[in-house]
C-alpha cells in the first residue's frame, strides 16, 4: 500500500499496511514507525519495545464513507536506570491525542463546525458529512477550542441580557462599530464591570451603554476619561457618520 495514496493522506506519521472498503466504512490498518521516541520523564530517546497495543480511531471521511484507523502502537522501555516510568506508550503528535477516539484533524473539523453552528445544527451537518456526532459531543469539542486573544477596541458597547428572565442576568461587552463580542461577564454588577474595565479597558475611549446607573458608575470609576454615550445616542451618531 502506497502511503502517498489519497486514503493515506494525512496519516504520514504512520506506516499504512492495508485499506479495506467494507461498504459502510473504510478501515485503514496501520502501525507506528520504528523511530526512537524520547522518554516523557528524562527525554532520552529509545526504540526498545516492551510490547504493543492497539487503538481504533475515527478519521475524516473519504468519498462520503466514514474512515476508521486501526493503529498498532508501541510501549517502549526507558533506557535510564531508575526511571520512575520504566515503560511508556509512544505518542503520535499531530495525529492522535491521549484518550481520544478521533484523529486530531477530524476533531478539528468537528470543532470548526460546532463553532459556526453550535450544538444541534452542528450535529445535523456533521451527520450529512459522514461524521455522526451527538449534540453533546459537538458542544464538548466547541468548549475545547482556545479563546482567541483579541484587542479591546476603542469604542465598546455594554449591555445586559437575561440568562433566566427575572432571576439571573449577565453583561455583554461588544465592539460598538462591528458588533463583535469582546467579553461576557457573569452578572450585571458595577463591581464586576469596573474590575474588567480596569484590567482590559486601558485603550477604551468611548462606552456606549443603556440607561443603567450601575454601568455609568462603573465606567466613571474605572475610566474617568472615557466618553459615555447612551445606546440611543450611539445610533444617532452612527446614522450621522453614514
Amino acid at each position: 500500500m502506497d502511503v502517498n495514496s489519497p486514503i493515506a493522506t494525512g496519516l504520514s506519521a504512520l506506516v499504512v499496511e492495508g485499506v479495506t472498503d467494507g461498504g459502510d466504512v473504510v478501515v485503514v490498518t496501520a502501525r507506528t514507525r520504528q523511530d526512537a521516541v524520547p522518554c516523557p520523564v528524562h527525554g532520552t530517546p529509545t526504540a526498545k519495545v516492551h510490547g504493543y497495543y492497539g487503538r481504533m480511531v475515527a478519521d475524516v471521511p473519504v468519498d462520503g464513507s466514514p474512515v476508521v484507523v486501526r493503529v498498532r502502537v508501541r510501549r517502549l522501555v526507558c533506557p535510564v536506570l531508575g526511571c520512575r516510568r520504566q515503560t511508556f506508550r509512544e505518542r503520535i503528535a499531530g495525529l492522535l491525542e491521549r484518550h481520544q477516539r478521533r484523529t486530531v484533524r477530524l476533531a478539528g473539523q468537528i470543532s470548526q463546525v460546532a463553532r459556526e453552528l453550535c450544538g444541534r445544527a452542528a450535529a445535523r451537518l456533521a451527520g450529512l458529512l459522514a461524521v455522526p456526532v451527538s449534540r453533546s459531543t459537538a458542544l464538548r469539542h466547541l468548549r475545547r477550542l482556545p479563546v482567541p486573544q483579541q484587542a479591546v477596541p476603542q469604542v465598546i458597547g455594554v449591555d445586559d441580557f437575561a440568562l433566566r428572565r427575572r432571576h439571573r442576568y449577565a453583561t455583554i461587552i461588544t465592539d460598538a462599530e462591528t458588533g463583535r463580542r469582546v467579553a461576557v461577564l457573569p452578572d450585571r454588577e458595577a463591581a464586576t464591570l469596573e474590575s474588567w474595565l480596569r484590567e482590559h479597558g486601558s485603550g477604551v475611549e468611548v462606552v456606549c451603554r443603556d440607561g443603567s446607573a450601575t454601568y455609568a458608575q462603573a465606567v466613571r470609576r474605572a475610566l474617568p476619561g472615557a466618553v459615555q454615550v447612551s445606546a440611543q445616542g450611539a445610533c444617532v451618531l452612527m446614522r450621522r457618520d453614514e
